[in-house]
């Protein structure tokens, strides 16, 4: 972003989850193309272009920090992770700087790119919202909202706002469609999370 007036972008990765369903602790851990999800999800998000990766950790938070590499990054604990994704998004929103968009991703999600962050950061116009859409087989012509997504600045109180529970921003997007840009990144993902060890075996 060369026009140094311009805000920067704060990655948030929302890694606070026990990860019962995976079976390996929690979920910022599980191995991902040679080391783990957190630090090759945080890794994507800094080289697409953030400013710098909030990474909010919750369950086991002491032994992510242990067994994962995350000195570039800025660690959050969610101490009440338990509540719900809700809570986590508001963590990493409040240790963002105020001026700065936000970028939101989901550790589960191993499909993310550089090329989906930079396409978001390149893709996003003021006082909106550009969130990664994912077309299906079944459906190629209609593009299903996903993460991760870029929060404008000057948004970003009124999203926190109506986050609740396990909903994260979901309720202000469905309240206010028209502030929401979908950009197309099927390219390079299908955006799917990862749940099951099923799921994880055929993305290694």
């Amino acid at each position: 972003m060369g026009d140094t007036d311009l805000p920067c972008v704060t990655g948030v990765l929302l890694a606070a989850g026990a990860g019962k369903r995976l079976g390996r602790g929690p979920k910022a851990l599980p191995p991902y193309r040679g080391r783990n999800l957190v630090e090759d999800a945080a890794e994507t998000m800094l080289v697409g272009g953030c400013h710098e990766v909030v990474i909010v950790l919750g369950a086991n938070a002491q032994a992510v920090c242990a067994r994962a590499n995350l000195e570039p990054y800025r660690i959050v604990v969610n101490h009440d992770w338990s509540s719900g994704m809700g809570s986590s998004y508001l963590a990493g929103d409040a240790a963002a700087h105020t001026k700065n968009h936000i970028l939101v991703a989901l550790v589960d999600q191993p499909g993310l790119s550089v090329t989906t962050v930079g396409r978001l950061l390149v893709s996003h116009r003021p006082g909106r919202i550009s969130s990664a859409a994912y077309s299906s087989l079944d459906s190629p012509r209609v593009l299903r909202r996903g993460h991760p997504m870029v929060i404008d600045a000057g948004l970003r109180p009124a999203v926190a706002s109506t986050v609740s529970g396990d909903a994260g921003a979901r309720v202000f997007l469905r309240q206010k469609p028209w502030l929401v840009d979908l950009i197309d990144c099927s390219d390079e993902s299908t955006g799917e999370d990862v749940d099951t060890v099923e799921q994880m075996y055929r993305l290694l």
